[in-house]
C-alpha cells in the first residue's frame, strides 16, 4: 500500500476513468477526487491509498469522510484474492489508524474477491444506496430552468445555491477554484439553473471519465427558496445533457435509499434505479479493541 504525493495525481485519476465501463457496478469515479480536490491537492493526495502488481495500479482507496475509505477496483483484478487479502489486511491494519475509534466504514462495490474477503473477515452491511442510471442515447425533454455553465469569473451563485442546498456546505469561493484547477475537472462542468425571473434554483456539477464512459453528478442541490417546483428534476436532466455533449455514454448517481425525495426526483428525470448497494461496516471486535 501506497501513499501518493500531488504528482501522481493526473495518473491516478486517470487510471480511475479507465476503470469506468459500462456494465460494470459502479465504483469510485475521477468524479468523486475531483469533487475531493476542492479542500486541495495536497489534501486530496493525502486522501488517497494505492496498491500496486509490480508497476500497476490494483486497486485505489480514497479516505473521502473521517470513517469512510471508498475502494476501486482495476477490472482486470477484480477476482484477484491475493489484493484483495491485502486490501483487508490494511484495513484492520495500517489503514485502520487513519479509520478513528467508531463505527469504520468501507465502500466495496466492485470486486467480488474483496466482497468476499470483508465478509469473511466479518464486516457486515451497513446502510443502502441506490444506483440510479441512464443511457444518453435516448432524447432529454428540454428544461423550464436557464442553464448557465459556471466560469471562473462568475461563481457566486454557485456558491449560493450549494450552501441554501446543504447546510453546513464546505464549497467556497477559494475551494471551488482549488476543484477547478484539478486535471479532473478537464472532463467536468458546474452548472447552474435560473429561474423566469432570473433567481439560482438548482446547481450541480458533472463529471466525465471521457467518451464513451459512464459520467456522474457530484453533487446537485435545489435552492430552498424553489424546492418543491420540479427543478431538481430540471437539474438532474440538465447534467445528463451536459455529460452527452461531453461525449460520456450515460449518468449514474447514487443516493442513501432513505433520501426517498431524491430517489422520486431521479426517476422522474427519467434514470432507473439499477438496484440498492450496502457499504461494509468495521467488525465489532476491531471496533472495540480500537475504542480501548
Amino acid at each position: 500500500m501506497l501513499t501518493p504525493s500531488t504528482a501522481d495525481l493526473p495518473d491516478i485519476i486517470a487510471t480511475t476513468a479507465s476503470w469506468q465501463r459500462e456494465g460494470l457496478p459502479v465504483q469510485v469515479h475521477p468524479g468523486d477526487l475531483g469533487w475531493y480536490q476542492r479542500f486541495g491537492a495536497d489534501a486530496l493526495a493525502g486522501a488517497l491509498r494505492v496498491w500496486t502488481i509490480g508497476d500497476e495500479i490494483a486497486a485505489i482507496g480514497f479516505l473521502d469522510e473521517t470513517e469512510l475509505i471508498r475502494m476501486a477496483i482495476a477490472p482486470d483484478h477484480a477476482d484477484d484474492k491475493t489484493i484483495a487479502d491485502a486490501i483487508v489486511s490494511d484495513l484492520v491494519g495500517d489503514l485502520s489508524d487513519l479509520l478513528p475509534a467508531g463505527t469504520g466504514i468501507a465502500e466495496a462495490r466492485f470486486g467480488p474477491a474483496l466482497q468476499t474477503a470483508l465478509a469473511e473477515a466479518g464486516w457486515t452491511s451497513d446502510e443502502p444506496w441506490t444506483l440510479l442510471h441512464r443511457s444518453l442515447d435516448d432524447p432529454i425533454p428540454p428544461v423550464s430552468l436557464t442553464i448557465d455553465v459556471v466560469e471562473p469569473g462568475n461563481i457566486d451563485d454557485r456558491i449560493t445555491v450549494e450552501a441554501s442546498a446543504f447546510p453546513g456546505a464546505s464549497l467556497t469561493h477559494d475551494r471551488w477554484q482549488d476543484m477547478a484547477a484539478g486535471c479532473a475537472y478537464r472532463q467536468a462542468r458546474c452548472l447552474v439553473g435560473y429561474t423566469s425571473d432570473g433567481e439560482a434554483a438548482g446547481a450541480t456539477t458533472v463529471w466525465s471519465a471521457g467518451p464513451g464512459r459512464p459520467g456522474i453528478i457530484e453533487p446537485l442541490g435545489v435552492h430552498s427558496d424553489h424546492r418543491g417546483l420540479g427543478f431538481g428534476v430540471d437539474m438532474a436532466r440538465a447534467a445528463a445533457a451536459a455529460l452527452r455533449d461531453m461525449g460520456a455514454s450515460s449518468i449514474t448517481v447514487a443516493t442513501p435509499s432513505s433520501n426517498t425525495a431524491a430517489v422520486a426526483a431521479y426517476r422522474s428525470a427519467g434514470m432507473s434505479i439499477l438496484g440498492e448497494v450496502m457499504d461494509f461496516r468495521r467488525p465489532d471486535h476491531i471496533r472495540s479493541e480500537r475504542i480501548r
